[in-house]
C-alpha cells in the first residue's frame, strides 16, 4: 500500500491564535434531531409514516425542540407525512419541524406547500460549495454557485411573506442555509458565500437570527481540523450575533462526535444528528453520545432527558430495523458490563466507597469503570457486572450482594469463585446471576425459594443450649450442646459441650460422626435487603416470606489432623452458610454446611 501517490492530505486552516482548544463546554447546544430524514434515507428500507410518527412523538418525548420531519418535495411519503402531522395537529406549539429542500424553485416551492399553517418552520435549503462538487457535479463556478444560492434564498423570502400571513397560514419562519460540503470548500469562500445569502434573506436579527449550517458532508480531516473551520468562520463573518452556526458532522473517519465537540467549542451554536448516529455511510453525529457526554461532565444536556433509555433504544431499534451495537457509548447492552476480574473488582469497590460518600453528604459520582451511573439511564445495577470464564471473585461476591444480601467474607469469595469459574471454563458461556445464586444456595446448602430445601449431609432440626457449671460454682464454665441432627436424612440425637455454641456442636459432631474439624475463619451479619432475605433462609420455608429481619453466618472449618501437621493457614478450608432470624441458630446452621461438605 502506497497511499502517497494517490490520496491527498486535508490543508490546514492558516488559523493564527486559535482560541478553541483553551475553552471547555459549559453549556448545551440547541439540538436538532435528523433522524426522520437523513436518517430515514440511509435506511435499507425506509420508514412508513406510522413508523415516522411514532419515531417523532419519541423525539418530542425525550425534549427536542427542533425536528426535521423530511424532505417533501421529495416525495409524496414525505409530504404526506408532513401534512398529517400538521393538519391533525400533532406538533406541539414549543416544537419547530425543519424541512429541507435544494436551491431548486419548483422543490421550494412545494416544500412551502407542504409547510403550510405549521406554527413553528425552519426552512432548510442547501447547495454544494465546494470545487470538487461544483466542478465535477455541476459545472459550476464560485460565481455561480453564489448566485444560485442568493436567487432562491430570494425566492424563499418572498414564500415567507407570503405564508407567513394569517390568512396564508400564518406560520413562523426561520431560514437555514447549508454551504454543502462545508469541509471541502474554501474556508474564505465558505465566509463570502454565506454573507450574500444573509444580504439576500435581509430579515436576520439579533431576535431572529439566521440559521448558517456548516456540514462535514464527508468527513475528511481530522476533528480539530473542523474545529479550525468552524472557528475561522465564526471570527470572519460579520454580525456575528445575528446568526446561529449550526455543525452537521458525518462519521466517516470515526471523528464524528469529536469534530461536533470541538466545533462547540469553535463558536458552534447548535447541533444536528441522529439520535444513535443513523445516516449515510458510517452515519450522522450520535446525538445521545454528544448529549451524555455533556451530562457526565456535570452539565444539563438542555430539554433532552434520557431517564428512560432503554425505552428510547426499543423505539429507535424498531422503525429503523437496526440494531444498536452491543458496545455502542452509553446505550449499548454490554457498556456498562464487566466481565473481566479486575475490573469488577474495582466496580464492587467503587460502589462501596460510593455509598459511604453518599451517607456523608456528598452527592459527586465516582466509580472506577462507570462514568455515569447506570441508574440516571434507566439502567439497573445488576447489569453492571456478569459472570464468564473472565470474570472475577469481586464480580461474583457483588452479584450476591445484590441478589442474596450476602456479604461475603473474602477468604469464601475466592473459595466460591473457584466453583464458578469451574463451570464456567466447562459450558464457555456467560453465567447468569440466577445460575450463581442457585449455585451458591446448593453449594452450602442455604434454602431459597427457587432452588428448595437444599440440605447437606448434616442438618439442624432442633437444638437447646444449656451451661455446664462446676458443682458449687455460679460461673458458667462450658455450654452444652442438645439437639436433633439429620445425618444423610436421618434424625439423630446428639449433644456436646463447649465454651461456646459453636465449639459445643463440634464436640457433638465429634462424637457423635467422627467428624474432627477446627474452626479457622468466623463472620456474621445481618442481612439488610428485605427483597433477598425474603428468598433466602428461614424465609423459603414459610409462606408469604417473613417479615423478621434475618442473619447470615458463615464458617470455615479445616480438618484437625490436617491443621496439625500442615498448619492452620495451609489446611484446606470448607466453606459453609447459615441463614436464620436467630444468630446462634445461623452461627449453627453454618458449622453444618461446612460439615457437610468437609464430610
Amino acid at each position: 500500500m502506497d497511499p502517497g501517490k494517490k490520496y491527498k492530505p486535508y490543508t490546514p486552516v492558516p488559523l493564527k491564535n486559535r482560541q478553541w482548544p483553551e475553552k471547555v463546554q459549559t453549556t448545551a447546544p440547541i439540538w436538532t434531531s435528523v433522524d426522520l430524514r437523513d436518517g430515514n434515507q440511509a435506511l435499507a428500507n425506509p420508514m412508513n409514516n406510522d413508523q415516522k410518527l411514532e419515531f417523532f412523538l419519541k423525539l418530542v418525548e425525550v425534549g427536542f425542540k427542533e425536528i426535521e420531519v423530511g424532505f417533501p418535495s421529495a416525495s409524496e411519503t414525505d409530504f404526506g407525512f408532513v401534512r398529517n402531522i400538521i393538519e391533525n395537529n400533532i406538533v406541539p406549539d414549543d416544537v419547530a419541524i425543519q424541512v429541507l429542500t435544494p436551491a431548486r424553485e419548483e422543490l421550494i416551492r412545494r416544500t412551502f406547500e407542504a409547510v403550510k399553517g405549521a406554527k413553528k418552520v425552519i426552512v432548510h435549503m442547501y447547495n454544494a460549495s465546494s470545487p470538487l462538487f461544483r466542478e465535477v457535479v455541476f459545472g459550476n463556478d464560485q460565481a455561480r454557485t453564489t448566485d444560485l444560492a442568493v436567487r432562491h434564498t430570494k425566492l424563499v423570502r418572498e414564500l415567507v411573506d407570503h405564508y407567513s400571513k394569517p390568512e396564508n397560514g400564518g406560520s413562523q419562519f426561520i431560514y437555514e442555509y447549508s454551504p454543502e460540503t462545508f469541509t471541502q470548500t474554501e474556508p474564505e469562500y465558505a465566509v463570502e458565500l454565506c454573507e450574500a445569502v444573509r444580504a439576500a434573506w435581509g430579515l436576520a436579527s439579533a431576535e431572529n437570527r439566521i440559521i448558517f449550517n456548516l456540514p462535514a458532508t464527508v468527513e475528511v480531516g481530522p476533528p480539530n481540523h473542523y474545529a479550525d473551520l468552524v472557528e475561522y468562520f465564526c471570527t470572519n463573518i460579520t454580525k456575528r450575533e445575528e446568526i446561529i452556526v449550526s455543525l452537521h458532522t458525518h462519521n466517516d473517519r470515526g471523528c464524528g462526535v469529536a469534530a461536533t465537540e470541538m466545533g462547540l467549542l469553535a463558536g458552534g451554536d447548535r447541533v444536528e444528528g441522529c439520535v444513535f448516529g443513523n445516516g449515510e455511510r458510517t452515519g450522522n453525529v450520535d446525538l445521545v453520545t454528544l448529549a451524555l457526554n455533556l451530562y457526565s461532565q456535570g452539565v444539563q444536556p438542555g430539554p433532552l432527558d434520557f431517564q428512560d433509555l432503554p425505552s428510547l433504544i426499543e423505539v429507535v431499534t424498531r422503525c429503523n430495523d437496526l440494531p444498536i451495537h452491543p458496545r455502542h457509548p452509553y446505550a449499548g447492552e454490554l457498556v456498562m458490563t464487566a466481565f473481566s476480574g479486575s475490573h469488577q473488582d474495582a466496580i464492587k469497590k467503587g460502589f462501596v466507597a460510593q455509598e459511604k460518600r453518599r451517607a456523608a453528604g456528598d452527592p459527586v459520582w465516582s466509580v472506577p469503570y462507570l462514568p455515569i451511573d447506570p441508574v440516571d439511564l434507566g439502567l439497573a445495577y445488576e447489569a453492571v457486572i456478569r459472570v464468564n470464564s473472565q470474570s472475577g471473585k469481586g464480580g461474583i461476591a457483588y452479584l450476591l450482594a445484590q441478589s442474596l444480601g450476602l456479604d461475603l467474607p473474602r477468604r469464601m469469595q475466592v473459595a466460591y469463585y473457584q466453583v464458578v469459574q469451574e463451570i464456567a471454563d466447562k459450558t464457555s458461556r456467560e453465567i447468569s446471576t440466577n445460575d450463581i445464586c442457585a449455585t451458591f444456595c446448593k453449594t452450602y446448602h442455604v434454602p431459597s425459594t427457587e432452588t428448595g430445601r437444599n440440605e447437606g449431609r448434616f442438618s439442624l432440626r432442633s437444638f437447646t443450649l444449656s451451661h455446664d457449671n462446676e458443682e458449687g460454682d455460679s460461673t458458667p464454665r462450658t455450654r452444652r450442646f442438645t439437639g436433633k441432627i439429620a445425618h444423610d436424612g436421618t434424625v439423630v440425637e446428639v449433644s456436646g459441650s463447649g465454651n461456646g455454641a459453636i465449639s459445643a456442636l463440634l464436640d457433638a459432631l465429634e462424637k457423635h460422626f467422627d467428624i474432627h474439624a477446627n474452626v479457622r475463619e468466623y463472620s456474621e451479619h445481618a442481612i439488610t435487603r428485605g427483597d433477598a432475605a425474603s428468598h433466602i433462609g428461614t424465609a423459603a420455608s414459610e409462606k408469604g416470606g417473613s417479615t423478621r429481619a434475618q442473619a447470615a453466618s458463615y464458617v470455615e472449618l479445616v480438618k484437625a489432623d490436617e491443621s496439625e501437621s500442615l498448619g492452620a493457614k495451609k489446611a484446606t478450608g470448607y466453606w459453609g452458610v447459615g441463614i436464620d432470624v436467630d444468630i446462634t441458630s445461623a452461627g449453627l446452621k453454618a458449622v453444618l454446611s461446612a460439615a457437610s461438605n468437609l464430610a
